[in-house]
């Protein structure tokens, strides 16, 4: 075999397996999604990375899990009605999703020594590779942080700075590994694009999508959505005083739920007409198929969105519907910002562009 089918089957079998992380990571925020809305992500209130392997086995162990809950403020304001079997239904949500982090953890690692074993990474894998690992560490890392800010005296759930960063991290991670395997596709290689209008568009985009993530993340952590379950007004108004009630004025970005709904509705909004005039922009660009696909999706997964947002906010107070739509929003919202770097990916200013 020439070097250059080595090289490319190396290279697509890199790319595979960077994949198969990509729909692990995607799982992992939908369970995130879930331990957050189900109220379950401090039912565990201790790291152990080995041991916490397994779930309590006996009911000696059920029980000293949930006295540890219940030292919790969340459990004395919010569940003190809660059964052992209402905490194990929570406990499992956490769980789960550590359990899965783990696993995550492990095939990636499996991955990553097979492949040095075989000597199938070349040179130009370094950084990414350790870029990689160091994102998936620093994941785990604020994950950890973030629960610890709920365990203190007086808070009843995590913080939502800091369960805001976990998904902006988790969100960062997701994309750089799915970036990484492109690189990796002679598939994708072949499918480039040369635009620099376009490629600015999108670039205006994606920056308008990591703040609507930011938002989005406070809107989660804040319970704002509760705050006003209407639409398309804010209980009646387009611009609510409420506002500009807190002081000083920066404070109502990041505190006031009011204000967080209020940005959060206005950058979908914004989003919306810019990717409509991309849609418009791009037309000029038959001749490649994975483009106009991978165009088209967007837009539609954008309008998806929209729609499952409005739907997320109306039934706020209705728990179950709000937690089946809040996780269907959180799944389309990834497959949008990864339909999002596939396009900036194919999209290059210049021939020079190219990585190689």
């Amino acid at each position: 075999m020439s070097a250059d089918l080595t090289l490319q089957k190396n290279n697509k079998q890199i790319a595979i397996w960077l994949l198969i992380g990509v729909a692990m990571i995607v799982f992992q925020v939908l369970l995130g999604g879930i331990t957050r809305l189900t109220e379950s992500g401090l039912s565990i209130t201790e790291w152990k990375p080995i041991t916490g392997v397994l779930p309590p086995l006996n009911n000696t162990a059920w029980q000293n899990e949930f006295d540890k809950y219940r030292q919790t403020d969340q459990f004395k304001y919010v569940h003190p009605f809660f059964s052992l079997k209402d905490f194990k239904f929570i406990f499992f949500w956490e769980w789960f999703h550590r359990l899965w982090a783990r696993a995550m953890g492990l095939v990636f690692i499996i991955g990553f020594v097979y492949f040095i074993i075989k000597k199938k990474f070349n040179k130009s894998m370094t950084f990414p590779m350790v870029m990689l690992f160091f994102l998936g560490a620093l994941q785990g890392a604020i994950g950890w942080l973030m629960v610890k800010s709920g365990l203190v005296p007086e808070k009843y759930f995590v913080g939502h700075i800091e369960l805001t960063t976990h998904f902006i991290a988790a969100i960062i991670l997701l994309n750089y590994t799915l970036w990484f395997a492109l690189s990796q596709s002679s598939f994708f290689l072949n499918n480039i694009v040369y635009d620099k209008k376009i490629k600015n568009i999108l670039l205006t985009i994606l920056c308008l999508v990591f703040v609507q993530f930011v938002f989005g993340g406070f809107m989660a952590g804040l319970k704002a959505a509760a705050s006003a379950p209407s639409w398309p007004t804010i209980n009646g108004r387009f611009f609510p005083a409420e506002i500009n009630e807190q002081a000083p004025w920066i404070k109502n970005l990041f505190n006031n739920n009011i204000m967080v709904q209020f940005m959060h509705r206005g950058m979908g909004y914004l989003i919306f007409i810019l990717s409509c005039w991309f849609f418009i922009k791009s037309r000029c660009i038959k001749n490649n198929s994975l483009f106009n696909k991978t165009r088209n999706s967007f837009l539609i997964l954008l309008m998806v969105q929209i729609i499952l947002g409005i739907c997320t906010l109306l039934n706020a107070t209705n728990t179950p519907v709000f937690i089946l739509c809040g996780v269907m929003h959180q799944f389309v919202a990834m497959m949008l910002i990864m339909c999002l770097t596939v396009l900036l990916f194919i999209v290059k200013k210049s021939k020079s562009a190219v990585s190689a």
